[in-house]
């Protein structure tokens, strides 16, 4: 694209009233009142081939079907957009793990304790957004169930992942955690545990009290909100660390 056009494409955006302009509506009004396509725009900035960023952001959602459907999106599959090259990609992904992010604490001294299933599932959800595969993932807990890191203990494939009670405890043994609490997700969306997931949950039980490190919890993470707690379920006996 020649700077002609380019100066034509920007002149044209500037010539749209101030209201109608994405990122001024979202100065003047707040980011919630923008549509899906608006807010790609104001990432995206500018648009490529004659269209406004706005055009190509309408074309990334018709192409991915949702903002969802472009955080599963592969990189190559949004640089195969026309008019999203490797840094358009990247501006995008990048806003994307910052959203993911921001339910997921960095600071682990100041996490509060794990007291509940859904107080584990708010830690751990942002991890699993978008996932393709099926991850398995320790939280290693301090005595007073905070969570002081979460390892990747295994990563499988749509179907499934095998994880042996060894490499599970691995991290926590390394750690000196005090407890665990074992989190992963079903690609399809349906949190139901499944006869597999339930005797897992009885070995690693069992290899907790044999280390003397107790699970607290199994969380199985579908898809949005959903999630099943293999705790809640009885699967996991109640444990004096749960405080």
């Amino acid at each position: 694209m020649g700077k002609r056009e380019r100066d034509s494409i920007t002149n044209g955006i500037r010539s749209w009233p101030e209201s109608e302009r994405p990122r001024e509506r979202l100065l003047a009004n707040g980011a919630r009142v923008l549509s899906d396509a608006e807010l790609l725009a104001v990432i995206i900035r500018t648009g490529s081939g004659g269209e406004t960023a706005l055009d190509l952001a309408r074309a990334i959602l018709l192409r991915v079907g949702s903002i969802g459907g472009l955080d599963r999106a592969g990189l190559a599959e949004l640089q195969g957009i026309p008019g999203l090259g490797p840094a358009k990609t990247a501006q995008l992904k990048a806003a994307l793990e910052i959203a993911r992010r921001r339910d997921h604490p960095e600071d682990a001294e100041k996490s509060a304790p794990l007291r509940t299933s859904r107080d584990a599932f708010r830690y751990v959800r942002a991890r699993f957004v978008g996932a393709r595969k099926e991850l398995f993932e320790c939280l290693l807990l301090d005595a007073r169930n905070r969570a002081r890191q979460v390892v990747t203990v295994s990563e499988g494939s749509l179907t499934g992942s095998i994880v042996h009670p060894r490499e599970a405890f691995s991290p926590a043994l390394r750690e000196s955690a005090a407890a665990v609490l074992f989190v992963h997700n079903h690609p399809s969306g349906d949190p139901t545990p499944s006869h597999d997931d339930i005797q897992l949950t009885k070995r690693l039980v069992q290899t907790g009290e044999i280390l003397g490190i107790p699970v607290l919890d199994h969380l199985i993470v579908g898809e949005g909100d959903a999630y099943t707690s293999l705790a809640d379920l009885g699967h996991v006996p109640p444990s004096r660390t749960r405080g």
